[in-house]
């Protein structure tokens, strides 16, 4: 038996976490005597020992370990050293493609095939209920692996967009309790100049979504760009958009996208991902381009999982390089930096399962995201749910909700060798079923 089967976590509304291992960097506390204590228990790795009282939902008190006066009609739950963290933030998503690979594999890895195979899959079986149907099987993984926000690009093109934006609406509020979800639309940024590039922005307005699309470099790229933030402005809509999905030096539309920003005087906020040229560009055009960035006030979202499996695809060639962008060196210049899932078992990305501490885990290896760790947790946690305009999730603290992931792992060593299959998930206070749905489910749409 192991360890998650024999914590059993009280049914009343108040109790303690005891012994519970919590990244210092998440939590969220009044500077007082308390938090000073356990700031200066933490560990080389950045972990506290902390109780943490569960009242009603919230969480009433975080005190160090040991503090508490022990006993009490109050219950208590020895975590014994175990992590402690607040729910996921899946920051970029793309839950319409989801689950089609055994239909619709991409055959060479690489990304021009994916493209060619996600574009013959939506016209040949996309529909309300196949997306209907994809989209609710992702929301179960990622809701029983502890995510509790979900920002989603949706392919809009044409009809496409009624029809998954619709599907989207009826999930958000069928999900409305249990996840937070945005939408982005999802075009090429030429569409914008059409006229059903404006309805498409008229439609994201009415659904309360994020404008958003795929910058190539072309001729056209400084009107396009112009055109977004014209349209995004004049909708108070916020902005997200793909860019430099590629190894390729001259690929810049990350930094034609900040000029925009500081050319327009975009208040909005504005999520640049991928950003991988900037892996490849020479010391002085990288310098160049994170300072507009900072200036513009851009977030930015690496996608490692599918960055590492697209990018540098060559046939019976071993990959160069790694795919992700520059972590380290944007988080230096005080630009926020966030890594999520991305695609998940389409021909983008053959794998995954929603499981936002897999692509932690592939982040920190990939991307040196350790010794030190640092506040590095809070690239899947506090800094996407703060981009995503979500104050009061990704960390913990007192009067916020219950909403709590309890591993095994005591340090991160431990937490990142296994999958923490075992982990428990609370949602204000209390335990849910965090049993996966079985990919059966979608066998007849295959």
């Amino acid at each position: 038996m192991n360890r998650s089967e024999n914590l059993i976590i009280p049914k009343g509304d108040r109790f303690w976490l005891t012994n519970a291992c919590v990244p210092v960097c998440l939590l969220e506390m009044p500077p007082d005597g308390d938090c000073q204590t356990i700031i200066e228990n933490q560990t080389f790795e950045g972990l506290s020992l902390v109780d943490v009282e569960i009242d009603r939902g919230a969480i009433a008190a975080i005190l160090p370990a040991a503090i508490r006066e022990a006993g009490g009609d109050i219950p208590a739950v020895d975590l014994d050293a175990g992590q402690l963290w607040p729910c996921f933030v899946d920051f970029h998503a793309h839950l319409d493609k989801g689950h089609i690979w055994m239909r619709s594999p991409n055959p060479d890895g690489t990304f021009g095939s994916a493209l060619e195979a996600g574009s013959k899959d939506a016209e040949e079986y996309w529909n309300a209920e196949d997306v209907f149907r994809r989209m609710e099987f992702a929301l179960k993984c990622s809701y029983a692996h502890g995510t509790k926000a979900i920002r989603t690009h949706i392919d809009s093109f044409g009809e496409l967009a009624a029809v998954s934006l619709g599907v989207f609406q009826e999930l958000q509020t069928q999900w409305q309790n249990r996840l937070i979800l945005q939408a982005v639309s999802l075009v090429g940024l030429d569409y914008y100049l059409t006229p059903e590039g404006e309805k498409l922005a008229d439609l994201i307005a009415e659904v309360g979504g994020i404008l958003g699309g795929v910058a190539y470099m072309n001729p056209d790229l400084d009107e396009q760009i112009d055109r977004v933030f014209v349209l995004a402005k004049e909708r108070e809509l916020d902005l997200d958009f793909h860019t430099d999905e590629n190894g390729n030096v001259d690929s810049v539309t990350l930094r034609q996208v900040a000029e925009a920003a500081i050319k327009h005087q975009f208040t909005g906020k504005i999520t640049c991902g991928h950003c991988c040229s900037l892996a490849v560009q020479p010391p002085e055009l990288v310098t160049e381009t994170l300072e507009l960035v900072k200036e513009a006030g851009i977030g930015i979202v690496s996608l490692p999982s599918c960055n590492l499996y697209l990018q540098d695809r060559v046939c019976e060639r071993t990959p160069r390089w790694r795919g992700v962008t520059l972590l380290h060196e944007l988080k230096k210049r005080g630009i926020p930096v966030a890594i999520a899932s991305d695609n998940c078992r389409d021909p983008f990305y053959g794998f995954g399962d929603h499981d936002v501490l897999e692509v932690f885990n592939l982040g920190v290896r990939i991307a040196h995201l350790d010794m030190p760790y640092g506040d590095w947790p809070q690239i899947v946690t506090k800094t996407p749910a703060e981009l995503m305009g979500l104050g009061n999730v990704g960390k913990i603290g007192v009067g916020l909700p219950a909403d709590l992931i309890l591993f095994k792992g005591r340090n991160f060593s431990e937490l990142l060798s296994r999958s923490q299959w075992d982990r428990v998930v609370l949602r204000n206070g209390k335990r849910i079923d965090t049993n996966l749905p079985d990919y059966r489910e979608l066998d007849d749409l295959l």
